[in-house]
């Protein structure tokens, strides 16, 4: 998927988060992933896997990018658009990829997921 089509698909969406904010969402969204890996290790080891590789994707995505907050800008605010779009997917095919969709743990990818598609039509990736 292109950055255009993301854009074409999420054109009536008002863009009111700007590169900033939503850095600042990435860095909590990373935080909240990993937290939940380590509190999901000995209930569900394959929840807690999805909920790292789902941190450390976020984050990843975070450090590289060339917006404010970004550490080292190996890639543009609109490439990180397509990563988020992936990381979305990932959160929420994962569960029933991995075993676990019918199980409680489910509930939080499927959410985080839905945040995150929420946080993508609102994000203006074209502000950077």
């Amino acid at each position: 998927m292109a950055t255009t089509d993301i854009q074409q698909l999420t054109s009536g969406v008002p863009k009111v988060i700007d590169p900033k904010t939503h850095a600042v969402l990435d860095y909590l969204v990373a935080g909240t992933f990993l937290t939940a890996g380590f509190i999901l290790r000995r209930r569900n080891p394959r929840a807690s896997g999805l909920a790292f590789a789902n941190g450390v994707a976020v984050l990843g995505a975070t450090l590289f990018c060339d917006y404010p907050g970004g550490v080292w800008p190996l890639f543009s605010f609109k490439t990180h658009a397509l990563l988020d779009a992936m990381q979305a997917g990932m959160a929420g095919a994962g569960p029933a990829l991995l075993g676990f969709a019918g199980e409680p743990e489910a509930q939080f990818f499927h959410g985080q997921a839905l945040s995150e598609v929420g946080v993508i039509a609102a994000t203006d990736f074209a502000a950077a």
